[in-house]
């Protein structure tokens, strides 16, 4: 593969072949001209007597959507280095002629276009040519020509493969307009590809020696396990379910995980949250077909503060039957909400809601199950007003929530209907018990006037 290198070689490369070819041509424009692949409005047009001139400019570069995806990722789950994809580019030319007597600009384009469509492909032996100093001392070079030597463009894979471009008008005046440069006879080109590789190390994986268990007395592997069904062939969750078909889970409540294979030996729900240092393993008992697992969500004082509201992740550890290694399946989001302690409960400690209206607005102090912790935010919503809870130093202390005074009036004899959202996971509001919904007459606020 090539290096950062081999976009300016590939420019290095077209003007060298276009100057060796149009000095066979010198005859027929009766003079020399000068090739160059610089930017068009860095050219000077005023001269008494310009040379012929022949212009390469790279004014486009794009990917290629053939290499694109074509290598592995360069990095795995952990976030180490496994391979070096290369950067597949297609380069964007404008091959632009210069004279200032009639009809030699015609005659420059002619025997330029036919000399690169005589070289369709740039061969390895032509770039090597190009791009080596050969007989020159390469002190004498440019140092940005004497470093082009190093991009191993001629050692890629792809040969370079050129290809005229057909410009409209419209682009052809929006790329003239962008360079504010005079208009000079012009024709697009097409290169491809340029593949850019990094040579960071990256791991390499020993060859399969078995394929599944191995038996620890032989040292055979048990070979494929054929399940006659269309489930996954390991341990693999689908969904969870909440009680109610509610959007989230309450400490106390039973939450159900559906799935395939979920049977194994020592079978553990884990569940792990940003706030928590390490996860939470509960031990389950699936059901008898391996595609059910039901787990009660602790609601004692200790669950108040060990299991902080929002988002976790949930995944089943369990040894398959006929398996001697453990295996986790993959991860299902698990939504907890916070429900807000409307009334007292003395059992878990939390002190009934407090609601004052003050000249500068409405302030309600009230506690939550599970406890916010101090890092989490909080938004407390009475029908359709928002305020979001103040700082707190402990995840014991109170929310506390100012309104302005201007809180959008309820219909008479209607309390506030009370949501409270914890790292954008809502409190259950929502009845569904009986046969329709309705809302929870417990998740209510009366406001003072």
């Amino acid at each position: 593969m090539s290096s950062p290198l081999a976009i300016g070689a590939t420019s290095a490369v077209l003007r060298n072949l276009l100057d060796n070819g149009l000095i066979d041509a010198g005859a027929a424009m009766g003079t020399t001209v000068t090739v160059s692949a610089v930017a068009p409005d860095t050219i000077d047009l005023d001269g008494a007597e310009a040379p012929l001139r022949l212009n390469v400019f790279l004014y486009h570069v794009t990917p290629n959507a053939g290499w694109r995806n074509a290598a592995m990722p360069s990095r795995d789950a952990r976030g180490d280095r496994i391979a070096n994809p290369p950067l597949a580019l297609d380069l964007h030319y404008l091959l632009t002629a210069y004279a200032p007597a009639d009809f030699q600009a015609e005659i420059l384009l002619g025997y330029a276009m036919h000399l690169l469509h005589e070289h369709p492909v740039l061969d390895r032996a032509a770039m090597r040519r190009a791009l080596d100093a050969g007989p020159l001392d390469a002190s004498m070079l440019p140092p940005a020509f004497q470093a082009l030597a190093a991009s191993d463009l001629a050692d890629q894979v792809e040969l370079l493969k050129l290809t005229p471009a057909a410009l409209s008008v419209d682009e052809m005046s929006k790329i003239w307009s962008a360079l504010q440069s005079k208009y000079r006879p012009s024709v697009g080109y097409h290169v491809s590809v340029v593949l850019i590789e990094a040579t960071r190390p990256a791991r390499s994986p020993l060859p399969v020696l078995s394929r599944g268990e191995r038996d620890p007395g032989t040292g055979r592997d048990r070979g494929v396990q054929v399940h006659p069904d269309l489930l996954a062939p390991v341990t693999t969750l689908l969904s969870v379910e909440y009680r109610l078909k509610q959007p989230a889970a309450r400490l106390g409540e039973v939450v159900t995980v559906h799935g395939a294979r979920l049977d194994g030996a020592g079978a553990r729900l884990r569940l792990s949250h940003p706030l928590l240092d390490a996860p939470i393993e509960l031990p389950v008992v699936p059901s008898p077909d391996g595609r059910r697992v039901d787990f009660t969500l602790p609601n004692d004082a200790a669950a108040q503060a060990a299991w902080p509201a929002g988002l976790w992740r949930l995944s089943l550890r369990a040894t398959p039957p006929g398996s001697m290694r453990e295996r986790t399946s993959n991860e299902l989001p698990l939504l907890l909400s916070a429900q807000p302690a409307i009334a007292a409960d003395a059992g878990l400690g939390l002190p009934a809601a407090t609601v004052a209206r003050t000249a500068g607005g409405v302030t309600v102090v009230l506690s939550s199950r599970p406890q916010v912790r101090p890092r989490q935010r909080a938004v407390l919503m009475l029908n359709g007003a928002e305020a979001t809870a103040a700082p707190r130093a402990a995840a014991t202390d109170p929310l506390r929530f100012v309104f302005p005074a201007t809180l959008p009036a309820n219909p008479p004899g209607q309390p506030y209907k009370v949501r409270l959202r914890v790292d954008g996971v809502d409190s259950v509001l929502i009845d569904r018990s009986g046969a329709a919904p309705i809302f929870d007459p417990a998740m209510v606020l009366e406001v003072p006037a």
